[in-house]
């Protein structure tokens, strides 16, 4: 009897053993597929039930730091999970881990490696080993921070997955490891790890889904996709995949498979969450269906209250924008008025909601882009093209995001606020060319600060003599800045252009004659220097038949001059060969 009664406790121990099991990877299931929701309801109710179990505990926060709430709320909700779960299991291992995670991701770097290093001491066998789960864990955390030791991360995890074969998650995060490790060279090693879990598993979606964003990053879109329909195949539940299946088919403007992608993701989520609406109303944008983007973020916006999303704010305000530019296009003014006052609005409301995390260059540049439309000055524009180049980490994307205020200011005519733009980028641009000094001395030249456009037009003739740009601008500057400076500067920058420019009378033939024409006129008027003058008009001539008929007569009448002509008397030129008109000049 004693016998039975003890074979049957061990089968209801195993049994619940095994139902835990299960519950717990149900919660992971959900983790891994990208259902945040589900995971976190999922082990809300584990943790309501099993409040003290560790591993409940550690998940429950990894689900928080998955959920589509900003960084800065994640890292909070996971810390409180963890912080209580560390007094309820009497500071357990893995639990300590997770805070270490969470101290990772907000930057405690000492105190997460301590917690990291203090877990796996306190796990090591007899022999000294690392225990796979709590190295999995540490792996996890490692990976999700920019500023890790990966190389350390990819040691545990080879060691974790060599002691867990069989467990296509380890080899999966260890691949993951090794790009993070060596990006770009730890590719092939990431593609053997993961081709390991497809082959310990075959419906394990997390390997697919690594392989397809490998194939991404190579541009073999055809592969990518390859990837996430086999990933669907293998397991019609991954959601991940279609979500992915969805941004494929939406950047390709694919609208209708975009649109199947995307309730397929929502259908295979048993939590069903506010932000898919979101996705929908992104859906409408694309399709530049505006107001259906509109009465679905305003709705999602409504429903979710103070929990509404900064990224809500700026479909919305771009969606207006964009629906007040198809009004004014088609002659609406008051519908544009209306749509670019509400665009401000729903920008206003972002900007008042964002954080560190939702926040990228865009969010200025729409912002600019609104203000332009609706009585913003040019000063505020300008500051919001600075304030998103500074959100940019990478230079080459700083400059390119200037370049879009640069080309803003040049269509708009305000070419003061231009030169401003153009000076930033030189400030940060490792190797500037010789069109962003160029741009600068036009810009300068077309608001009038002749000295400044000059100046720039200097530093070309500096950087590169062998370009006739810097001789030719910084002329056109002496010329328009102050005739009374002549001697000082026009005469000797004239001097300039034409020795560079007589180096090739066919190339350069337009200036050339410009300062060419220029230097007689002033020897004769100016200088009263009869002989220096001729030796330029018998230049002019020579380069210049078409007006030669005029230019011999300059020549007769002044070596028939017993004396230097008088300024009034002085021969003018032929049409079009004076002060340079006020145009946009081809760039170098």
């Amino acid at each position: 009897m004693k016998r039975l009664i003890f074979a049957c406790l061990c089968a209801s121990l195993l049994l619940n053993v095994s139902a835990f099991a299960q519950n717990l990877d149900e919660g992971k299931q959900h983790l891994f597929a990208m259902r945040s929701a589900s995971a976190i309801a999922h082990f809300e109710k584990l943790h309501a039930a099993a409040p003290t179990n560790p591993e409940i505990i550690y998940w429950l926060g990894q689900s928080y730091l998955e959920s589509d709430e900003s960084m800065t709320e994640r890292l909070a909700q996971a810390r409180k999970v963890y912080a209580a779960g560390l007094t309820a299991t009497s500071d357990a291992p893995l639990v300590k881990v997770g805070m270490g995670h969470v101290e990772l991701l907000s930057g405690q770097t000492e105190s997460a490696r301590q917690h990291f290093e203090s877990a796996l001491v306190a796990t090591q066998d007899k022999k000294g080993n690392n225990n796979p789960q709590i190295a999995f864990a540490i792996g996890r955390a490692l990976h999700e921070a920019e500023k890790a030791d990966h190389a350390w991360g990819v040691r545990l995890m080879e060691d974790a997955a060599n002691r867990s074969p069989k467990n296509p998650e380890m080899w999966v995060l260890l691949g993951n490891l090794h790009r993070k490790a060596n990006p770009g060279e730890g590719g092939n090693q990431a593609f053997i790890c993961y081709s390991k879990a497809i082959e310990i598993d075959s419906t394990h979606g997390p390997a697919y889904l690594r392989r397809s964003r490998m194939a991404e990053k190579a541009q073999d879109y055809e592969l990518q996709k390859s990837l996430l329909d086999k990933a669907v195949t293998k397991n019609p539940g991954y959601s991940a995949a279609y979500y992915d299946l969805y941004y494929y088919f939406l950047y390709r403007l694919k609208l209708v498979e975009a649109e199947e992608q995307l309730n397929k993701y929502i259908g295979s989520k048993p939590v069903k969450e506010l932000q898919d609406e979101f996705l929908y109303a992104q859906l409408c944008w694309k399709k530049t269906d505006f107001d259906c983007a509109i009465n679905k973020t305003e709705k999602l916006i409504e429903q979710m209250g103070a929990k509404a999303k900064p990224k809500a704010f700026r479909l919305l305000a771009d969606a207006y924008y964009q629906r007040g530019l198809v009004s004014a296009k088609r002659g609406d003014n008051g519908g544009a008025v209306g749509d670019f006052a509400m665009a401000k609005k729903s920008s206003d409301a972002f900007f008042a909601r964002k954080t560190a995390d939702d926040y990228i260059s865009f969010d200025h540049k729409l912002r600019a882009d609104i203000m332009s439309k609706t009585g913003g000055t040019k000063q505020e524009i300008y500051d919001n093209y600075l304030a998103g180049a500074a959100l940019d980490t990478v230079v080459a994307a700083k400059i390119d995001f200037l370049k879009q205020g640069q080309v803003y200011f040049k269509e708009n005519k305000m070419r003061d606020m231009e030169a401003a733009i153009i000076e930033q980028i030189l400030l940060i641009k490792p190797k500037p060319t010789i069109n962003d000094y160029f741009d600068l001395t036009l810009a300068h030249y077309f608001s009038n600060r002749y000295d400044r456009s000059r100046e720039a037009a200097q530093t070309m003739v500096q950087k590169y003599p062998q370009q006739v740009y810097g001789y030719e601008w910084s002329f056109n500057n002496a010329m328009a800045i102050d005739t009374v400076r002549k001697d000082s500067i026009a005469v000797p920058d004239a001097l300039r252009l034409n020795e560079f420019s007589a180096t090739d009378t066919a190339k350069f033939k337009k200036q050339y004659i410009s300062s060419t024409r220029y230097l007689a006129s002033y020897y004769i008027n100016d200088a009263r220097d009869r002989d220096q003058a001729l030796v330029y008009f018998r230049k002019w001539l020579a380069v210049d038949p078409a007006n030669a008929a005029t230019i011999q007569g300059y020549i007769d009448q002044i070596e028939k001059s017993a004396a230097p002509a008088r300024p009034g008397n002085a021969p003018s030129a032929p049409a079009g060969s004076g002060t340079p008109v006020r145009s946009e000049a081809r760039k170098p």
